[in-house]
């Protein structure tokens, strides 16, 4: 694509001219990148850093000063400056990844010491926690239980009130509903503990449970996944309700076959969002379970154990046999929350209405 220049004084006939500017290669960026981070590990040694954060630190910042320099010559200030909004954006993502890897890398090359099968089916029983053995059995009993228990608490009151919210909430009750909801989205664990204790150990006289420790979670539970499913409704189109109610549907079989299913996929990611978040609560299952080093099934009677409980009084104890079992806790509680990720992802993809499905 081309212009053409204005006759100059001389009357000579107007010239061609490119509107094509000049790029940097593809491969730059990279070759930035690593010459960063030679410079920047240079800088380092020649200064006395020790510290690899510094030296990443500095290769950061020769990186976006390289990037933008050499793109003001090149390319322009206009492209220099998106280039050096994009530089930010990398070195942003690197920087919350880079933690994130090496807190995974860390678990994964502790925790599997002593992370096998006698570990994942043998509970601590008598076992002093300062000598190695034993295991999480009860543990993963414990959260299995506790977490399902939640759910079955939170996950119908939650969807049930973002119905109401998004399809029947008007007036001043509404309002009161969504002001709780915000409220009890800030609530600290503890307090949700203390609140459970207070009430259901205290005032009424049970002891503890591991359901007392699941009504606590599904206070911290509930909040999310109102939220979640609410914003998730507001997504379906109205058309599709008003087709529905045109044809003589009543409003809550419309809201069962065809707003539910719209939005399955994501009710299903944040209700495991909110399973995700509560399973790692240590507080309110400190307060209300009490925690057990042998297996007990009945989340209704008695003392009961947790993962993240049992990595914090295994951590708690000092030893390194000990320490080897809090990483190998922690390593089997990641992997649960993958799963529950990978699972809600699964099953979203599976409900998720599909072109010609009837």
């Amino acid at each position: 694509m081309t212009e053409r220049r204005p006759l100059t004084d001389s009357g000579d006939s107007p010239l061609p001219v490119s509107l094509k500017q000049a790029r940097l290669p593809r491969w730059t960026p990279p070759a930035l990148a690593l010459a960063a981070a030679g410079v920047g590990v240079g800088i380092g040694l020649a200064g006395g850093l020790t510290s690899r954060i510094q030296w990443g630190l500095i290769a950061a910042v020769l990186f976006i000063v390289g990037t933008y320099a050499l793109a003001a010559i090149v390319e322009g200030g206009r492209q220099a400056k998106d280039r050096l909004a994009t530089s930010l954006v990398w070195i942003a993502f690197l920087l919350a990844v880079v933690p994130l890897a090496s807190l995974l890398w860390e678990t994964v090359a502790r925790g599997t010491k002593v992370l096998d099968g006698y570990f994942l089916s043998h509970s601590m029983g008598t076992l002093p926690d300062a000598l190695p053995g034993g295991g999480i059995y009860h543990a993963i009993i414990g959260t299995l239980e506790q977490v399902g228990l939640a759910t079955l608490i939170a996950a119908p009151i939650g969807l049930l009130t973002a119905i109401y919210l998004v399809e029947y909430g008007r007036g001043r009750l509404a309002k009161a509903v969504t002001f709780f909801v915000d409220v009890m989205t800030g609530i600290p664990s503890i307090v949700a503990g203390l609140f459970v204790l207070s009430v259901w150990i205290l005032i009424l006289g049970f002891g503890p449970s591991g359901f007392a420790g699941a009504m606590a979670l599904a206070i911290l539970m509930m909040p999310v996944v109102v939220r979640s499913t609410e914003e998730m409704l507001k997504l379906v189109p109205n058309e599709l309700r008003e087709a529905s109610l045109a044809l003589g549907v009543p409003k809550w079989r419309t809201i069962l076959k065809v707003v539910l299913p719209t939005s399955i996929g994501g009710i299903t990611t944040g209700v495991m969002l909110s399973i995700a978040r509560i399973t790692g609560e240590t507080a309110p299952v400190l307060l209300l379970v009490w925690g057990a080093k042998t297996i007990n099934n009945n989340p209704f009677e008695g003392a009961q154990q947790s993962l993240p409980l049992y990595v914090f009084q295994q951590w708690q104890q000092g030893s390194e046999a000990s320490y080897d079992r809090a990483w190998a806790a922690a390593f089997v509680l990641i992997a649960f929350v993958m799963v529950l990720n990978l699972l809600a992802r699964g099953i979203a993809r599976w409900k998720a209405p599909r072109g010609g499905r009837s």
